[in-house]
């Protein structure tokens, strides 16, 4: 793995991940996008990674060796929306 990181550059700027926090979680053993994003958090501001992906897809293939075309995307969730409780307890006679 490379020296020539400038660790205080922030990369997903939703979550204020930095690049030496991405490399920290990649010597910790992420091997993915998603490995990267459950370490640091990159990925899962209100974007939701669209502005930040494509850096931590970069810095993920350049640490690893790995070429940016076979890393997997992260998993996708739907955002969760509240529900009433009162729907629960409707009768659907």
């Amino acid at each position: 793995m490379t020296d020539n990181t400038n660790k205080d550059l922030v990369i997903c700027r939703c979550e204020e991940v930095t690049e030496g926090e991405i490399n920290q979680a990649i010597k910790s053993g992420a091997r993915t996008i998603t490995g990267i994003k459950r370490r640091t958090r990159a990925g899962m501001g209100l974007c939701q990674g669209r502005t930040c992906q494509i850096l931590v897809r970069r810095l993920l293939a350049k640490e690893t060796k790995q070429k940016e075309g076979d890393l997997r995307p992260p998993t996708i969730r739907p955002p969760v929306r509240p529900t009433k409780l009162g729907i629960f307890g409707k009768n659907k006679e």
